[in-house]
């Protein structure tokens, strides 16, 4: 069972409570394909999505999960709130807790926001990615997706290629892979792959064709210019050129190799059109399993008594 008040992140979590979590999502997958998409499970709850950082899937797919679940969803972006205005994450907490919600789902650029807020509320906080840290909930999608797609994720080779430095879905996925019993390695330029990771129980590729050998699964990431403070690679089209996701780059991978990608996608850069829109490509699944996901993850946390979603 999950008995955790609040999803911060990956790190910490057993392999019981990731397969718990993943399972519950299972079950939730079922309701977003009924005519009537939506369960009375957590009618009269409010939930509020306060994001300090633009986003699309993760946002959109938190508020579908939270009306689904029959919840109040309340959006809140920094840049049309009493942020603009000088007001302080810990004010805007109090602010929102004296409202009563029954969780706060929080996307921040500064690591470790969420861990803050939820040393001063009373209410089950979300990470929904807090700087270069974790992005836990985007991990579990993607251990969804590839669990859906192999039946098991022990044993398989899954490269993930590009900012790595900066990403925290990087992060979370390494943490849940290798709990998992997945082997990961991570492919980048040198400026991009910081060294301290093969603590971690990875392997490390500056060679492309070499990481992808043998692969079950590849996931490229965006490469994140808004956090990166100098120049990492020579250009955009030289790091293309070299660790871009392209059908010649594969030929050494699997012959059923899944293609992932967290998006937003940059086609062009770290991902061809032809492999972003092929027949190996589960991206748009990953998209569908993260309102499960975060609906899962809604539920476990708010629910009185949880009881399996009817």
């Amino acid at each position: 069972m999950f008995t955790q008040r609040h999803f911060l992140g990956i790190e910490g979590l057993s392999r019981e409570e990731l397969v718990f979590l993943l399972d519950t999502a299972e079950s939730f997958r079922e309701i977003s394909e009924r005519e009537v998409k939506k369960v009375p499970t957590l009618r009269g709850k409010t939930i509020i999505n306060l994001f300090y950082e633009s986003s699309t899937r993760t946002r959109t797919s938190f508020e579908i999960a939270a009306k689904r679940l029959s919840a109040d969803a309340v959006n809140i972006t920094a840049s049309a709130s009493s942020v603009t205005k000088g007001e302080t994450l810990l004010d805007t907490a109090r602010n929102l807790v004296a409202m009563r919600p029954a969780a706060i789902v929080i996307r921040h650029p500064s690591s470790g926001a969420p861990h803050f807020l939820a040393r001063l509320v009373d209410c089950a906080v979300v990470n929904a990615g807090d700087g270069t840290h974790e992005h836990p909930t985007q991990a579990l999608l993607d251990m969804m997706t590839i669990r859906e797609r192999k039946g098991t994720i022990a044993g398989l080779t899954v490269a993930i290629i590009g900012d790595v430095l900066h990403s925290r879905v990087a992060r979370s996925n390494m943490l849940a892979l290798t709990t998992l019993g997945a082997n990961v390695r991570l492919i980048g330029p040198p400026t991009l792959l910081p060294l301290e990771f093969r603590a971690w129980g990875v392997e490390l590729y500056t060679d492309l064709r070499k990481g992808l050998a043998g692969a079950d699964v590849v996931m490229a990431l965006r490469l994140q210019h808004e956090r990166q403070a100098r120049n990492f690679f020579p250009s955009t089209e030289e790091y293309s050129r070299r660790f871009g996701i392209s059908p010649a780059a594969l030929v050494d991978a699997k012959s059923d190799v899944l293609i992932m990608h967290p998006g937003p996608m940059n086609r062009g850069v770290e991902i061809d059109s032809t492999v972003a829109d092929g027949p190996y490509s589960v991206i748009l699944n990953q998209v569908t399993n993260g309102v499960a996901v975060r609906m899962a993850i809604l539920y476990l946390l708010t629910a009185q008594s949880p009881v399996p979603p009817t």
